[in-house]
């Protein structure tokens, strides 16, 4: 007899808590410290959990260029030209190192214009970011330091979950240590499922979790997939990349009751979006879970920030969002936004969660500040995404989100490419085998909020001549050159 998935999940609760296993989250509450001085210019004072005033500001200002500019060592750019490998201490002997303590740079610095960062939105630079990650070190240093399940998760914590299950519209939320570590947690929970409905023994092939996986989905969820499937509780489908018909034939020969669509939202390497609207039609026609990895869409996309899901006013069909406060929250964590019974579900069984040490207070008090920020300054969305117009305008290359994929072709042809943008003063890294195939390698170009039209300009220029290069392979520079 067919069951819905939320019958077998709360199947699953009540097993665990028949087995006394069911885990939960007891937040330490840290209020600030009346012996340390608070500012409060521009803000109330407040505790962790209640709502504060976010200092907000109505366009690009000189801290946000720090996001996108950087500056590099010279012996680090010689390396980086001759590509010479290096083990990261290109800086030591050059950074006025005195006693372990960092000086002056004695040495001639390269200033890059840095168009390869995960920074979207350009928040880590923010002031009220850095006024809340500031004021939390002072008053709490690095906060109770443990898991989430032990002592590391606190009242700071509480308050980000609440303001990410809000931008999701989701009831609850998971935070994670990483965005990988959410994948994982989710992947593995899933398989887990099937395990604890078959009380005790191994679960039969009918019993197992059918995962159908798109072919270019993230390392995380592949892993995640990988580990489930490895302990015999999980059958995996991988369908052909934002393939709905293939999708479709393999759900309706599949004969599995369990059945789950994952997907990347914004896949990270080709920066094409999945096809939300299509995906809701066969939910509907198949009653899968549907897991969307929303790691590059948060913030960035939907009116509120809310993600893909909401760009294409598919929020209420996703059941399961993960994503990272280390794009466009330009900070760091990972998070499961999802329903409480699912919560309760992935914080006794997600591994990866259970076994990791709690964000430090400080960064969940940072995260909670972008989020914030990023909702009410709306214009650094519609100014990431008029990014994305001028670019596809300079350079005649059709694209649809922030992550621009320029594919050249062979490894040393890509390497090429990228030192020829070097040169140029831009950080663009090639993109090369195990992250993408052999003969796909490519110059990977993510645009933020925090570039400007004669940023773009300059990065076209620089990319016309380095693809028109004698250097570069010829076939591959005419099939790339007609797009500029």
């Amino acid at each position: 007899m067919e069951c819905s998935w939320d019958f077998w999940v709360d199947q699953s609760l009540e097993k665990l808590n028949s087995m006394k296993v069911l885990r939960s989250l007891r937040p330490i509450s840290i209020p600030p410290k009346e012996s340390l001085p608070i500012n409060e210019t521009n803000s109330n004072t407040h505790t962790a959990a209640e709502s504060d005033e976010f200092e907000t500001f109505d366009g690009l200002r000189s801290w946000d260029r720090t996001s996108v500019e950087v500056e590099i060592t010279e012996s680090t750019f010689r390396k980086w030209v001759n590509e010479i490998p290096s083990d990261g201490d290109d800086t030591s002997c050059e950074d006025g190192r005195v006693d372990g303590k960092l000086g002056p740079y004695p040495h001639q610095l390269r200033k890059l214009l840095l168009f390869s960062g995960n920074d979207y939105l350009g928040l880590s630079s923010h002031p009220t970011v850095r006024k809340a990650i500031s004021k939390a070190a002072q008053e709490h240093g690095m906060g109770p330091r443990g898991s989430a399940l032990i002592c590391g998760y606190t009242n700071y914590h509480r308050l980000l979950e609440s303001s990410l299950a809000q931008l999701k519209k989701k009831e609850d939320c998971l935070l994670c240590p990483t965005g990988f570590a959410a994948n994982m947690a989710v992947m593995v929970t899933l398989g887990s499922l099937s395990s604890l409905l078959a009380a005790g023994r191994k679960p039969v092939m009918d019993e197992r979790v059918a995962i159908f996986s798109d072919a270019l989905n993230h390392a995380s969820i592949i892993d995640g997939i990988r580990l489930a499937e490895r302990q015999q509780e999980a059958v995996v489908f991988v369908y052909r990349h934002c393939d709905m018909i293939h999708l479709d034939s393999l759900l309706s020969t599949c004969t599995l009751n369990k059945k789950v669509v994952v997907t990347d939202s914004l896949f990270s390497m080709d920066g094409d979006f999945a096809p939300m609207v299509e995906l809701a039609k066969l939910r509907k026609k198949h009653s899968f879970l549907l897991v969307i990895d929303d790691a590059h869409g948060t913030l960035v996309c939907g009116k509120h920030g809310g993600g893909v899901a909401e760009e294409y006013d598919c929020e209420k069909v996703v059941d399961i969002c993960v994503g990272t406060l280390s794009k466009a929250a330009g900070c760091q964590g990972g998070f499961i936004a999802c329903s409480k019974k699912w919560k309760q579900l992935l914080q006794s069984r997600g591994r990866s969660f259970i076994f990791s040490t709690a964000l430090p207070v400080p960064v969940a008090a940072a995260a909670h500040a972008a989020i914030m920020v990023a909702k009410k300054e709306e214009w650094r969305r519609r100014a990431i995404w008029k990014r994305v117009q001028e670019f596809s305008a300079l350079t005649q290359i059709h694209i649809t989100s922030h992550i621009i994929s320029v594919v050249i072709g062979n490894e040393d042809t890509a390497l090429l490419a990228s030192r020829h943008l070097l040169r140029s003063g831009f950080h663009v890294t090639a993109i090369r085998p195990p992250t993408v195939p052999p003969n796909l390698c490519r110059l990977r170009i993510t645009l933020s909020a925090a570039h400007t039209l004669d940023d773009m300009k300059k990065l076209s220029y620089a990319l016309s001549l380095c693809i028109k290069s004698s250097d570069v392979n010829e076939k591959i520079c005419d099939n790339i050159s007609a797009k500029l």
